[in-house]
């Protein structure tokens, strides 16, 4: 059995040789880099089992070569950090990029070595059940029960070729969830093609779906024949036209599809994820295909709003901030616990995409390290419509009596309608005396004369 082969990379020569020696004593075969480029020629050259990564170098710094790994997928071999000026931030950056473990220096050498053990032995574990580490910025971000839940639901069905159907509001990240169903599958290395459902014209629907074949050959290849064994993703399928509806019930239904001009059928290879808004299930009077529908949901998973788990609100500030100044090099600033807690009751009536906005427009404006309550106050300045459903309505930014009377007024709206517009029912239900009801509705604006009433 041959020896596992070790990458450590440091820009400190005794610490190089220091770690060459005590790795090879062990039995390892050891390779050293002293900086980004000599390790990614070393990886180029011989896929590493472990590598050894030191954080602080002169030219690229670790989390940058770790970051630029894990957005590759790389080889998936498990990454070790190493630093002599770690900081609590810098080990939670390195382990959400997919570090297996940071060490700190002076290294203690019995604990070197057991992290060593641990992580080549994760390596082997990881390689034998054929499932590299997905990319963390893949990963549904969220430590809630209903994230978790989520989570483990992505990973049961991630190895099943049935199509899936992502129920969720806009914005609540259905398609990161969808990458992260094809990054767990044994498609992987297979392209993950997605396609915005309203940019499907009738007009050329079918050359953009089949392709076209001149002279046996494709010219252009289409959507499905690009895809191959990969991963198809239709955003809002209730945009879908009519025409383009029966083109993919055809498809879904036979497995084969033609190219414009060609006579020989081929194999549908892709397997199909979709996205839809929550009432998808009413769209069939709309003219969506329930037979379509039934081809795409055989499995269906609820992405939820960010309202129904907003205690994840702070981690998800900070995995934003982090990927703005990562990739796009924005300044770094951090929230304050008032701010976090205010966003934490903010309703995010479009949910995690409006997060990310919030953060990236924050980080742009530019500022003081810290993000106050009133630098928030600003942003949330705009008021939401009064026709928004409640759930979504940011009552933290009214005075109490306006908030007061815009919930009161949604909630006997509601509650009207529950109970068939009738007023005595309404009484019995909210539990109040009838006479104080009409007067509360009248002074609300309620309008209950339109309705029957008891």
């Amino acid at each position: 059995m041959s020896a596992a082969h070790i990458l450590v990379v440091d820009d400190e020569a005794d610490i190089r040789n220091l770690l060459k020696e005590i790795l090879s004593e062990e039995g390892y075969e050891v390779d050293v880099a002293a900086n980004a480029v000599q390790a990614r020629a070393s990886r180029a050259r011989q896929s590493p089992d472990l590598v050894l990564l030191d954080i602080w170098m002169p030219d690229v710094d670790g989390i940058t070569l770790l970051r630029e790994w894990s957005a590759a997928n790389a080889d998936g071999c498990p990454v070790v950090m190493m630093s002599g000026h770690g900081t609590v931030e810098t080990a939670v950056e390195a382990t959400r990029l997919g570090a297996f473990d940071f060490v700190e220096k002076p290294l203690s050498l019995a604990k070197l070595l057991r992290t060593v053990e641990r992580a080549l032995d994760s390596g082997k574990r990881r390689r034998q059940s054929g499932k590299l580490l997905v990319s963390p910025i893949m990963v549904p971000v969220g430590k809630s029960r209903l994230m978790q839940q989520l989570r483990t639901q992505l990973q049961q069905i991630a190895t099943h070729s049935s199509s899936v159907l992502l129920v969720g509001e806009p914005g609540s990240g259905r398609e990161a969830c969808a990458r992260y169903l094809h990054e767990q599958s044994g498609r992987s290395a297979r392209p993950f093609v997605p396609l915005i459902a309203s940019t499907l014209r009738e007009a050329d629907a079918q050359l953009t779906l089949f392709g076209r074949e001149e002279g046996g050959n494709a010219a252009p290849a289409g959507l499905l024949e690009e895809v191959g064994t990969g991963t198809l993703f239709i955003s809002e399928i209730e945009d879908l036209p009519p025409s383009v509806q029966r083109l993919l019930i055809g498809v879904l239904e036979s497995g084969r599809f033609t190219r414009l001009n060609g006579i020989q059928p081929l194999t549908l290879s892709a397997r199909v994820l979709s996205s839809a808004q929550p009432d998808i299930e009413h769209r069939g009077a709309e003219g969506f295909r329930r037979d379509l529908l039934a081809q795409l949901n055989a499995l269906i998973v609820r992405v939820p709003p960010l309202r129904e788990y907003a205690e994840d609100v702070p981690e998800l500030l900070r995995h934003y901030v982090d990927r703005a100044v990562d990739t796009e090099g924005l300044p770094f600033r951090r929230f304050s616990v008032a701010a976090q807690n205010r966003l934490r009751n903010y309703p995010w009536p479009d949910n995690v995409r409006e997060l990310r906005n919030l953060v990236q427009r924050l980080l742009i404006q530019g500022g003081p390290e810290e993000i106050r309550l009133e630098e928030i106050e600003q942003e949330l300045a705009v008021q939401l419509p009064s026709a928004e459903p409640l759930v979504k309505q940011d009552l933290l930014a009214l005075p109490l009596r306006e908030a007061r009377e815009q919930f009161e007024r949604a909630y006997l709206q509601q509650q009207l309608l529950l109970c068939n517009g009738k007023v005595g029912q309404l009484a019995k239900r909210v539990g109040m005396e009838r006479t104080h009801l009409y007067r509360k509705l009248r002074s609300l604006g309620v309008d209950f004369r339109n309705v029957s009433e008891d």
